[in-house]
């Protein structure tokens, strides 16, 4: 097993981890807002353990990556994803991308779809989140402005306050792990203020109609009908009907988090899907 940085063409560099044969085909991860490479750890080690090899990267100005005040926007994003597969020689990938890495995928595999095999996404902001003319059931700017606000004036104690409804913890009955929650705020805390401010105007307000439209590999739309983070009517349901070759997944009572709330369902669903 190996971690190690890139530096992009701006100096940004960009920390990503590298495990199994490097023959194997290979499964890039991408991380949702405001987390890391980490949140990935429950199928990181299972499918090495498959024998696939697995990369994770943590978005510039998250986790261990520089803590970027530029290029903080799904652009740059995915130029950084492709200066990180260009640099690990990947062909044909599968990518899989949570919440906003869902958006970093649509947007990478739109742009450089001969080097994607398969693409998953999961719980994610496409095709967009923000309530538009053309997206009325989106959510209001309100929401991102609170987002904002809540950053602005106390990010430690707002990045304890979102995992409860991340991982559906404020359900009845939910089995809540202190742990988990832990680790979602050691994760945002690790990352850069400025890059995770700027994340959510790249989450919330970024269009990626024309993306979904281009990508013309097999989809994977996999979302838990009690996201409370991305709602499903606005985001997979539309996302599976602009992919050429798309299969949506809805997991009913599920939340946002649900790689890490239910990795054994989620990670026996990937396997079948990439060996399909």
């Amino acid at each position: 097993m190996s971690t190690s940085t890139i530096t992009t063409k701006d100096g940004t560099q960009i920390f990503y981890k590298d495990w199994g044969p490097k023959t194997a085909q290979a499964i890039v991860f991408h991380h949702g807002w405001p987390l890391s490479a980490d949140d990935w750890d429950a199928q990181m080690l299972f499918f090495a353990a498959q024998g696939f090899r697995v990369i994770a990267h943590d978005r510039r100005g998250h986790g261990r990556s520089s803590q970027t005040a530029t290029g903080n926007e799904m652009n740059t994003y995915a130029a950084d994803v492709a200066a990180l597969t260009s640099h690990l020689e990947l062909k044909r990938a599968f990518h899989v991308g949570h919440s906003t890495g869902g958006g970093e995928v649509a947007r990478y595999a739109a742009l450089h779809g001969d080097r994607v095999a398969k693409a998953v996404l999961i719980g994610a902001v496409p095709p967009i989140m923000l309530k538009t003319a053309a997206n009325p059931g989106g959510l209001p700017m309100e929401v991102f402005d609170g987002f904002r606000a809540q950053l602005l004036a106390n990010r430690a104690q707002f990045y304890k306050e979102v995992p409860t409804p991340f991982y559906g913890y404020n359900r009845p009955g939910a089995k809540v792990s202190e742990g988990a929650k832990d680790n979602w705020w050691r994760q945002g805390m690790m990352g850069g203020s400025q890059a995770q401010y700027d994340c959510i105007k790249a989450f919330s307000e970024t269009d990626f109609t024309e993306d979904l439209k281009k990508i013309d590999v097999p989809t994977l739309v996999m979302h838990g009908d009690d996201d409370q983070i991305v709602p499903i009517a606005d985001s997979a349901l539309l996302s599976a009907k602009l992919l050429k070759k798309a299969t949506l997944k809805v997991y009913p009572g599920l939340p946002h988090g649900m790689c890490t709330t239910h990795p054994d369902m989620i990670n026996a669903d990937l396997l079948a899907f990439f060996k399909a």
